[in-house]
């Protein structure tokens, strides 16, 4: 095993789920094994503690005019449950057919380790100036991140922002990520009568706010697929035709993309391919809906409350605040007579789109290139990093999203992985990137 996987396996033994307070003590131990980890090859390090759990900040000086580079990653994750359908111990990592096993292995500490690795793997031929932003509330988005970036804007001053919290678009297959979705949460609470009813005295004649449920969700999206909510396409920016073109080329099968996840079909927005749907246009599908008797046989009541969840992901140019209030409104609007209505928020992201072209995306085409042996395809992400949008906005740099986890690595599900030829790539790539971006500002 080599030391850079013997490490990674250190890291994954910590059990750093930030959303139980009983991980509390395992989230401080995460923090610290990076803070001796990065103190060990020659970075300067801070644990910044927040309300909630440590922000790990380092930089590496090498002088004034030198280039830098920032990464940012996360060290917590998800919880390991359910327990009973892993195959081997969430928290003991496994070297298994050629894949890492364990959560976090992908979902990020195998990903940021990667690029601490490949630090490390420079020595004394590192090019640039190296700087590290590794949080621990990526997964519960508690918030105290974005406030720490804000009040240290000078000393994070950086060239470029490398985020490897992303996929390849298959095995062998490198990606450079140019543009993210953003989101928008909420959740519907329904109320009818004051309390459950028989529904043999009052059915017939009562609310039942699983019907109102139904009725609404019914109104959100058309049979081909086109949401309703009134101005929601406003400010869609479309694909140009360069992209359509590029879409068009890749790789990507469609039927084996649907058989992979047992799909008989992918329905969607009419007039646009699946891989359109998934990453450049805007979605909105309910997350869970509840209301009513769930427990074995039947229970004949007329529930007096039911709701569900709303997911929007939203595309350049969308404003996750405005399309929350637009949706608010339509909610209101066809909110059936006989109910009330309560629309709690949570949460929003804005989308991200970077440009092709750049010196830094440049660089990292050439260092994914000379690891894997073939050019990177450019792709977006149907999924959110709010984060990667609040460094954009508030440090205005040019941003590289190299991801090296694949679709299939049970991200926040049971048996995460990590390919081990990914990993060695990662660390491969990473240090052919700050070679390359050292070069673009010479």
């Amino acid at each position: 095993m080599t030391q850079a996987l013997s490490e990674l396996f250190e890291l994954l033994r910590i059990p750093s789920v930030s959303a139980d307070p009983a991980h509390n003590q395992d989230m401080k131990k995460a923090a610290g094994w990076l803070e001796a980890k990065l103190r060990s090859i020659g970075f300067n390090v801070e644990v910044v503690p927040t309300p909630n759990h440590p922000i790990v900040y380092a930089e590496k000086r090498l002088s004034d005019i030198a280039p830098t580079v920032l990464f940012y990653g996360h060290y917590d994750v998800q919880p390991p449950d359910p327990l009973v359908l892993w195959h081997t111990p969430p928290f003991e990592p496994t070297l298994r057919d050629g894949k890492i096993y364990a959560r976090g292995s992908s979902d990020d500490k195998g990903q940021i380790f990667a690029h601490i690795a490949a630090v490390e793997s420079l020595g004394d031929q590192l090019p640039v100036n190296v700087k590290f932003v590794i949080e621990g509330e990526e997964e519960v988005g508690f918030g105290n991140l974005v406030p720490w970036l804000e009040g240290n804007l000078a000393r994070l001053k950086a060239d470029v922002l490398v985020v490897s919290d992303s996929s390849m678009l298959a095995p062998g297959i490198p990606a450079i990520t140019y543009a993210l979705r953003g989101i928008a949460l909420l959740e519907v609470r329904l109320q009818g009568s004051a309390r459950d009813l028989h529904s043999g005295t009052y059915g017939g004649g009562a609310p039942n706010p699983i019907h109102a449920a139904a009725t609404m969700i019914a109104k959100l999206k058309s049979q081909d697929g086109k949401i309703q909510i009134p101005g929601f396409y406003d400010k869609v920016r479309p694909l140009s035709e360069q992209e359509r073109k590029l879409y068009h080329k890749l790789p990507f099968d469609a039927a084996e993309f649907a058989a992979a996840i047992g799909a008989s079909a992918m329905p969607g927005e009419a007039g646009y391919s699946l891989l359109e749907r998934i990453w450049a246009r805007p979605s909105l599908d309910v997350n869970g809906i509840w209301g009513g008797y769930q427990g074995e046989g039947s229970k004949t009541v007329i529930p007096a409350k039911a709701g569900f969840k709303l997911s929007m992901r939203l595309v350049p140019d969308q404003d996750p605040e405005a399309i929350y209030a637009l949706t608010k409104a339509y909610l209101e609007h066809i909110l059936p007579a006989g109910y009330s209505l309560e629309i709690l928020p949570h949460g929003v992201g804005k989308p991200v789109v970077t440009e092709l072209d750049s010196a830094p995306m440049q660089a990292a085409s050439r260092a994914l290139e000379k690891a894997w042996g073939r050019k990177p395809v450019f792709n977006r992400m149907g999924g959110s990093v709010p984060i990667v949008a609040d460094f954009q906005q508030l440090m205005n740099i040019p941003i590289v999203m190299m991801g090296f986890g694949l679709d299939d690595d049970n991200l926040h599900s049971p048996n995460e992985k990590f390919d081990l030829i990914n990993f060695e790539k990662a660390i491969e790539s990473s240090r052919n990137f700050l070679l390359e971006f050292a070069k673009t500002l010479r």
